[in-house]
């Protein structure tokens, strides 16, 4: 039986600017960075408070950098986290947005991938 999702992988095309923007900018912590071939490092991120997990890494000739992520993060307060977020330099492509089941704004990471922050 499927329990859950282990990870999610988000594409990168430089793993350090990548862990910086992530644990600076995001808040995300740090869980593994090691060796995985003679090109990159796996590199294991953890949300704080959750058992949610993203792995930044290289695709050669895979997920190309610079996509629509089909991966939404959830916050009780949209409006204040983008202002946080905002503040530490992170770009919105869209501003918080309000509708019937709740609001939600999308960010770019520092390759230009697109994530969706809402509400929970």
């Amino acid at each position: 039986m499927i329990r859950g999702v282990k990870f999610a992988s988000i594409p990168v095309t430089d793993q350090d600017r990548a862990l910086a923007f992530y644990t600076e900018k995001l808040g995300f912590r740090l869980l593994a960075d090691q060796p995985f071939n003679e090109k990159q490092r796996w590199i294991e991120l953890g949300i704080s408070g959750t058992e949610t997990r993203v792995v930044l890494f290289r695709f050669d000739d895979g997920i190309p950098h610079g996509t629509k992520m089909n991966i939404t993060f959830w916050t009780d307060d949209v409006e204040r986290t983008v202002r946080e977020l905002e503040s530490k330099g992170v770009e919105f492509v869209m501003k918080p947005q309000k509708a019937d089941w709740g609001t939600a704004a999308i960010f770019k990471d520092i390759d230009g991938n697109t994530f969706v922050l809402s509400s929970r």
